[in-house]
């Protein structure tokens, strides 16, 4: 990135930019994310389509298997983080449920206003809704 390209981001956001760490833990977020994603759209699957359980249900039901996943993964590996689990697994807790509100809105436009079928509808909007459950995990969750 060049300096007049990065001229109107604020300080911290450009200097995490420029740290190859971040950058590595990034892409481990990402594996992570698409462990859970691979995990959510299996269990939503299974949900809707096996057991005939409402989308939001079903995508309840998977947002919980597949956040629970994602926590003990990024913890130990993404950000390596220390200290006790309650606090951290609370504040993923609530950037998670951010993001499934996030989610559950965009699945609820997608099949009903759009006429995207279910577990297409589900990928686009969890896909949505990474990068703000990144930016929130790594500067108040894992934040060191």
């Amino acid at each position: 990135m060049s300096d007049r390209e990065s001229e109107g981001l604020p300080d911290r956001l450009r200097s995490g930019m420029g740290r190859g760490a971040n950058w590595l833990q990034l892409l481990r977020f990402g594996a992570v994310g698409a462990s859970g994603y691979a995990i959510n759209l299996i269990v939503f699957a299974i949900l809707t389509q096996a057991l005939d359980v409402h989308h939001i249900v079903g995508g309840i039901g998977a947002f919980l298997v597949a956040v629970s996943n994602n926590f003990l993964l990024n913890r130990r590996w993404t950000f390596r983080a220390a200290g006790p689990y309650r606090g951290q697994a609370a504040r993923f807790l609530v950037v998670s449920l951010i993001g499934l509100g996030l989610n559950l809105a965009l699945l609820e436009l997608f099949i009903s206003v759009i006429g995207m079928s279910e577990v297409i509808a589900q990928a686009v909007a969890v896909g949505c809704v990474m990068p703000i459950n990144f930016v929130g995990n790594k500067l108040w969750t894992f934040a060191l």
